[in-house]
């Protein structure tokens, strides 16, 4: 018995602490667990803002849409009777059509969409100032045609009519003789300046001209306004839609340029950059001061 005792109080007391090993897996494990939280927390929140990000792009391209959407009915409230307007109108609006067409799904293609929406805006004010314009004379061409029926109803009145409308334009003759120009010289050029009167070549118009010498006319600074009329009476515009008065309404000019008037002879040019659509045929170019015409020539192109 005493060597049995012996024996069982030689063994080795068992061991009741977890193993070292078990204790890091169990830290690695919570590590790695906590770290796939982090990264699932973050690419939740990334989609989330790329959600919101597109919700917005949407809404912007959809508001653009229906901008143009509403200038397609603009241009068609401002279409009339002269084709070569019409044309011209009609290849704005497939402008906006192909436009209408574009996929813009990130920031960079709403911008550009956005940029040339802009560009057609513009255009489009421009033709409402040149139609407005247009329609004007002519409602003016249509109540002068009424007063002549009227007037042709008494031989009496139209005699009286005539004379005075004789004494009109003669004042306005002497007026506008005050100054004048002469010499009038129109070069349609291409980018290198070199004169062209092909129309896809064009890249600036220039006029120059003589100021004539004149005693009677007050010295001091002038703008010399000029107006190029394309063969369908539309007038070239500039770059912004600039315009001046002329007999008591406002009047687009295609370019202007400041002078001092010292009672002699100026030899002077202005420019015209091409900015818009030109076509084939006769041009009329019109010169102005002080609110009346001095002068004009007219050229072609082909």
């Amino acid at each position: 018995m005493e060597n049995n005792n012996r024996i069982l109080n030689q063994n080795p007391p068992r061991d009741t602490k977890p193993s070292v090993a078990l204790v890091v897996i169990v830290i690695i494990l919570a590590l790695a667990t906590v770290v796939l939280a982090y990264k699932y927390y973050q690419e939740s929140r990334d989609l989330n803002q790329t959600s919101d990000e597109k919700a917005i792009l949407e809404d912007v391209k959809s508001d653009l849409e229906k901008q143009l959407r509403d200038m397609l009915i603009e241009y068609d409230s401002l279409k009339t009777n002269n084709d070569s307007v019409n044309s011209l109108l009609v290849g704005e609006q497939e402008k906006i059509t192909r436009l209408l067409r574009m996929q813009a799904s990130d920031a960079d293609k709403i911008r550009k969409y956005q940029a040339e929406m802009e560009t057609l805006r513009k255009v489009m004010r421009n033709y409402i100032v040149q139609i407005d314009s247009l329609n004007t004379r002519n409602m003016v061409l249509t109540e002068e045609n009424i007063q002549v029926r009227q007037q042709l109803t008494s031989a009496e009145e139209q005699n009286v009519a005539l004379s005075t409308e004789k004494e009109m334009l003669s004042t306005q003759v002497e007026l506008a003789s005050v100054l004048s120009a002469k010499n009038i010289n129109v070069e349609p050029e291409r980018p290198n300046d070199r004169v062209t009167n092909r129309v896809k070549s064009i890249d600036q118009i220039k006029v120059c001209f003589t100021m004539r010498e004149n005693a009677i006319a007050a010295a001091g600074p002038r703008v010399v306004y000029l107006r190029i009329i394309r063969p369908d009476e539309l007038v070239l515009p500039t770059e912004t839609g600039d315009t001046f008065e002329l007999n008591g309404e406002q009047a687009i000019y295609s370019a202007q340029r400041e002078l001092e008037y010292e009672n002699m002879d100026i030899d002077m040019c202005i420019y015209w950059d091409n900015n818009t659509e030109l076509i084939a045929g006769n041009y009329t170019v019109i010169l102005y001061a002080d609110g009346f015409e001095i002068g004009s020539a007219s050229f072609e192109l082909k």
